[in-house]
């Protein structure tokens, strides 16, 4: 892989939001790494652990709490249009209009982001037949499979023929054939230079695909690099075992820091005790 300048810079990015018991939750906590051309970066997390609220922040969905992101040059926070002109989003549960057929949804995508009609119905005959789509081209999608449908949710995040792509977990729910296409499919949008975030929970899945990954856990990078890198940095046998190795470290970490916590004076029960029976 050529070196070329990062396609995605992420600097510190943050995301808060706001609970009504519990307060300030942290969903990302200061995440920091670049994505280049010709790359696909793996997200490898837990359910939960920060992927796709970072994602979100990426494709302009969520505003950043603090730091800050640039897609091609443009921030996500103050240049959102520019940055929806340059990424295309696909995740797992990618929605289907049922009264609408394949080519039609395609079609459909590609008028939304303005490409005029004749270049648009060559760039849909070439996806179609790069992703074998013509022999259910005219189906409405209640009819599709889920394989199809997966299909014609790649087709509508590549019509616009995007520089960045993210797929956040793509293969969730799918049947072993289908997980297998869709990989195929990302592994040849890298070949053709796109820059990619993949966010996953399935080791295979990073090991098949991914140039680089970074490793998150409770809104946190716990570690990034080459997967040979990672693994002899953390002297460990393969990525499963850092990965557990990694978050077993992170929560210990963290349940001891909770454990050396000072408790809750006794002055402050007494006094909101005092001041509950003045209340009633």
């Amino acid at each position: 892989m050529d070196e070329q300048a990062p396609m995605i810079r992420v600097e510190r990015l943050s995301k808060q939001f706001h609970d009504l018991r519990r307060g300030p939750v942290t969903a990302l906590g200061e995440a920091s790494f670049h994505v280049r051309p010709g790359e696909i970066f793996g997200l490898l997390g837990p359910n939960g652990a920060g992927k796709t609220t970072c994602l979100r922040i990426l494709s302009t969905v969520l505003r950043p709490t603090s730091g800050r992101a640039t897609v091609a040059g443009y921030d996500v926070a103050t240049q959102a249009g520019e940055v929806r002109r340059r990424i295309g989003f696909m995740s797992g549960n990618t929605g289907i209009y049922d009264r609408m057929t394949a080519w039609e949804l395609v079609e459909y995508y590609g008028r939304l982001y303005g490409i005029p009609e004749e270049p648009l119905r060559e760039r849909l005959e070439n996806i179609f037949r790069t992703l074998q789509m013509n022999e259910f081209r005219d189906m409405l999608g209640s009819k599709m499979s889920t394989g199809m449908k997966q299909k014609v949710s790649i087709a509508r995040t590549i019509v616009h023929d995007p520089p960045v792509l993210i797929f956040d977990e793509p293969t969730s729910g799918l049947d072993i054939l289908v997980a297998r296409a869709v990989l195929e499919t990302v592994d040849a949008l890298r070949d053709q230079g796109k820059c990619i975030i993949f966010s996953t929970h399935i080791m295979r899945e990073v090991e098949k695909l991914c140039d680089r990954i970074a490793i998150i856990h409770r809104g946190e990078i716990l570690a990034q690099g080459g997967l040979a890198e990672l693994v002899d940095r953390h002297a460990q046998p393969d990525i499963e075992e850092l990965f557990f190795e990694l978050i077993r470290r992170h929560d210990a970490s963290s349940d001891a820091a909770a454990t050396d916590s000072p408790p809750v004076p006794a002055a402050d029960h007494s006094s909101r005790t005092t001041a509950a029976r003045h209340t009633l």
